[in-house]
C-alpha cells in the first residue's frame, strides 16, 4: 500500500514579487523595471493583501506552480484533473505494465477487519486476472505479429503494448498512480476552496492540504488567503449540504498557516 507524496518541483522565481508587479503595472505609467525595483518586501505584503481584499485575482495567474504527486489512487486523480485550468501529466497504464500494481486502501476500509480481507481479497484476484489477460493477450498478438513477418523480439514488445492496453480496463480506481500537476496560482485559489473543504473526498482533500502546505512555504503572503470557501472567502456555499463546522474549519486553517509559517 503506497502513502501520499507531494512535491514542489518548481515555481515561479520570485512569485510574489511577480504577482505585485502585474498588478501595480495596472495602475501605473512607470517602466516595469521602475516598478521591480521600488518593491521592497513589506510593500510586495501590502500590495498583494490589497489584490485580494478586491477580488483582484487575474495578477495570480502569471505565477505557477509545479507538483508531483505519488501514492495517489486513480479515484483520487480523477477528482484532480476535472480542475481543467491545469497541465497533468500521469503514469499511464498503456505503457506500464501493472503488474503487482500497488494500490490505495481507504482509511475505513483498513480499519474494518471484515471489510479489509474482503478488499484485499478483491485486489488479490484482479491482481491475478490482470495477470492471466496480459500473458493471454501478449501470445495473441505475438503469433499474430510473427506471421505477418515481424521477429520474435519485436512481435513480443509490439504484443505487451497491446497487451497493456486492453488488460487495464480490469484494473480498479484503487490502483496506485502519479502525477504532475502545474496550476497557476488563481486556479489554486479555486482548486484549495473546493478540495480543502470538509466535504472534499478525504483523499484528494489530503493532496489539497499538502499542496497548500507547500505554497504557503514558498509565497506565504500569497497563500495565506487559501483554503477552504469559508476560511478563504468567509463564507459556506454548500447551502443545506454544509458539514455545518465552519468555526472549527477556520481555527484548524488559523493554526494550519501559522505552523506553515513557522516551519
Amino acid at each position: 500500500m503506497s502513502e501520499i507524496n507531494v512535491t514542489l518541483l518548481a515555481h515561479t522565481p520570485d512569485a510574489e514579487k511577480t504577482v505585485a508587479t502585474a498588478a501595480k503595472l495596472c495602475y501605473s505609467s512607470s517602466d516595469i523595471a521602475s516598478l521591480r525595483d521600488g518593491l521592497t518586501d513589506e510593500k510586495i505584503a501590502d500590495f498583494i493583501n490589497m489584490l485580494v481584499s478586491i477580488g483582484h485575482e487575474s495578477v495570480l495567474e502569471h505565477v505557477s506552480f509545479t507538483f508531483g504527486i505519488e501514492g495517489i489512487s486513480r479515484a483520487c486523480s480523477h477528482q484532480l484533473v476535472r480542475h481543467r485550468i491545469a497541465s497533468y501529466s500521469q503514469k499511464s497504464q498503456r505503457y506500464v505494465n501493472e503488474n503487482g500494481f500497488e494500490f490505495i486502501t481507504p482509511p475505513a476500509i483498513e480499519k474494518n477487519p471484515e471489510a479489509k480481507a474482503e478488499f484485499d481479497r478483491a485486489i488479490k484476484l484482479i491482481s491475478e486476472s490482470y495477470d492471466k489477460i496480459a500473458d493471454i493477450l501478449t501470445e495473441t498478438h505475438t503469433k499474430s505479429f510473427m506471421a505477418e513477418g515481424l521477429d520474435e523480439r519485436s512481435a513480443i514488445s509490439k504484443a505487451r503494448k497491446l497487451a497493456n492496453e486492453d488488460a487495464r480496463f480490469i484494473l480498479p480506481n484503487a490502483c496506485e498512480t502519479k502525477i504532475v500537476v502545474t496550476m497557476n496560482v488563481r486556479s489554486l485559489f479555486n482548486f484549495f476552496r473546493h478540495r480543502c473543504c470538509n466535504r472534499a473526498q478525504w483523499e484528494i482533500r489530503a493532496v489539497a492540504n499538502e499542496m497548500l502546505k507547500l505554497c504557503l512555504q514558498a509565497a506565504p503572503n500569497i497563500f495565506r488567503y487559501a483554503g477552504p470557501s469559508c476560511v478563504a472567502k468567509g463564507i459556506c456555499p454548500e447551502g443545506k449540504m454544509t458539514c455545518g463546522k465552519a468555526k472549527e474549519v477556520k481555527e484548524y486553517f488559523a493554526q494550519f498557516i501559522k505552523d506553515c509559517a513557522d516551519a
